[in-house]
């Protein structure tokens, strides 16, 4: 019998669905917040069901020797070490839908609490006062609604803001054009909202892109007055640049469920005027709770006992069966998808992914979906293979397969093309006998790569002297180049290089690459 430790609070349900699908259940909802403890009890254990609290760490995975999955009771696994997790063979669940509706709601309860002063005012009443003139509120009907990430929540939010009779616009670089009129909003570039919004709200996972994203540059072009409200992830505002908005009148008052830093006990927002604040209680409803705890207990019973896999961040849905022939392009699917959305700023409005020769023939459902999440994964790190179909389908991203018999040198093809607001963009692979996933075709010039860890990829002309300029940049930039790929379209023409390195470059050099002569482009890509 499989033994899972529940180390954070969990719905009751969840030991009850566990012990009806034959599953040993170990119940300790404070175990996570020991370091310590929690190192001596996940030693034995074959699943782990965890909230927020527990942090799963590279230390904690070494100690778990029996671990087979880890189920996150909602959304957010920026406490799991995912990376780590996979190297040591666990898999990773999340249950990305179970409280939405409670997040969207919390994001509009805080709406209201900031423009009615509604915390301030009952603190003056309850010490019995009666500061009637003091609490003049603003009416949010009329009012422009700005919703920064425009997913499953966000797109909550926005119907109830419509409901509000607010205007609302939406910055999302996967929404596209056509979603946006289907449910109501105003596209728009993110300076746009920042410029036009009343009332901002975020509702975006935190990834390098978005760190910071609500900064004091950000703050500066506001609207004098404007309301800030952060029900999603701590670390998406800059809480320093908050602080000084908020004692300055800037901003007319803030709404914050999440920190940098949590449990956050002392923090620089502490204080502020006319600031609502909640310990990240987006999820923390008695409905919500039921949810995430039902389906992550069904879905861990489901693998410890039965061995299928759903709504895993690091494993395809597939079958034991189907494992050994598609599990390597499922690898080659993702990699392709996320070399394309690594090098994607702009909004996608489409997805074609070609298949020809022998994989034509096998399930495309486990592959479309590697594709589609390697493609939303910069942006959006908490998207799993599960997840990715439908939050394509809900920003209006058309994802279109093809099928075809085998045509070129190559027994098995992948090319994954994406159409941007500006532009089309191709990448193509293959994998040999060897079951390694390789690079074949960049933009319609042909090349051969690996997926290396830490790569750069430049666009240039091909003239003389650009393979010097970049290897003596690299070179005093302290950057080992372990290999080095090229193509061109033609003599003299288009050109495109990839450069595996032993180390991610920093921004620098790749802005002294870009500026070399001969350069157009030069971006840094990871494949983990």
């Amino acid at each position: 019998m499989p033994t899972v430790l529940i180390s954070d609070k969990l719905s009751p349900t969840a030991v009850d669905i566990f012990k009806e699908r034959g599953v040993d259940v170990i119940y300790e909802p404070d175990l996570g917040k020991d370091k310590d403890a929690l190192l001596k009890a996940v030693a034995e254990v074959d699943g782990l069901a965890i909230r927020s609290a527990t942090k799963v760490t590279e230390k904690v995975l070494e100690a778990a020797k029996n671990l087979k999955v880890i189920g996150r009771a909602g959304i957010g696994v920026d406490n799991v070490d995912v990376p780590a997790a996979s190297r040591a063979g666990v898999i990773v669940m999340n249950t990305p839908f179970g409280n939405s509706i409670t997040t969207a709601e919390h994001a509009i309860a805080m709406m209201f609490a900031v423009s009615r002063q509604i915390a301030a005012a009952d603190a003056s009443t309850q010490a019995g006062k009666w500061e009637k003139n003091r609490f003049m509120g603003r009416e949010l009907t009329g009012k422009t609604l700005g919703i920064i990430g425009c997913g499953n929540i966000g797109s909550i939010v926005a119907s109830r803001g419509i409901g509000l009779r607010m205007r609302v616009i939406a910055f999302d670089p996967f929404l596209t054009a056509e979603r946006a009129t289907e449910i109501g909003v105003e596209k728009v570039e993110l300076d746009a909202l920042f410029r036009r919004a009343d009332v901002i709200t975020l509702h975006t996972p935190l990834t390098e892109r978005t760190r910071n994203i609500v900064s004091e540059d950000a703050i500066d072009t506001m609207k004098d007055g404007a309301i800030l409200i952060n029900c999603a992830r701590g670390g998406l505002v800059d809480e320093a640049a908050l602080r000084a908005a908020l004692d300055s009148g800037k901003l007319g008052g803030a709404g914050v469920d999440v920190f940098s830093e949590e449990p956050a006990k002392d923090n620089v927002l502490f204080g502020a005027p006319n600031l609502v604040c909640t310990p990240h209680l987006g999820a923390a409803t008695t409905e919500a709770q039921e949810n995430v705890a039902l389906q992550v207990a069904e879905q861990m019973s489901d693998y410890l006992m039965r061995g299928a896999v759903s709504n895993a961040l690091n494993m395809p849905s597939i079958t034991a069966e189907e494992a050994p022939i598609l599990t390597p392009f499922v690898t080659l699917a993702e990699r392709l998808g996320s070399f394309a959305g690594q090098l994607t700023e702009t909004g996608i409005k489409g997805v074609r992914i070609e298949y020809e020769g022998d994989v034509a023939e096998l399930n495309l459902k486990a592959l479309t979906a590697a594709a589609v999440t390697g493609l939303m994964r910069p942006l959006l790190q908490d998207v799993n293979m599960v997840s990715a179909p439908t939050i394509a389908r809900d920003r209006g991203i058309h994802v279109e397969e093809v099928r075809r018999e085998q045509q070129g040198a190559y027994e098995n093809y992948i090319r994954l093309t994406v159409k941007t607001e500006r532009q089309e963009r191709s990448v193509a692979g293959t994998v040999f006998s060897d079951g390694k996933p390789r690079i074949i075709q960049v933009k319609g010039i042909n090349l051969d790569a690996d997926f290396a860890p830490n790569m750069i990829y430049v666009t240039n002309q091909d003239k003389p002297g650009f393979i010097g300029n970049i290897g003596t940049a690299l070179g005093e930039a302290g950057v080992n180049i372990a290999n080095f790929t090229l193509g061109r379209a033609e003599r003299g023409g288009e050109a495109i290089c990839l450069i595996e390195v032993d180390g991610l470059p920093d921004p620098s050099v790749l802005a002294k690459v870009e500026a070399l002569p001969l350069v157009n482009q030069a971006k840094a890509l990871s494949f983990g």
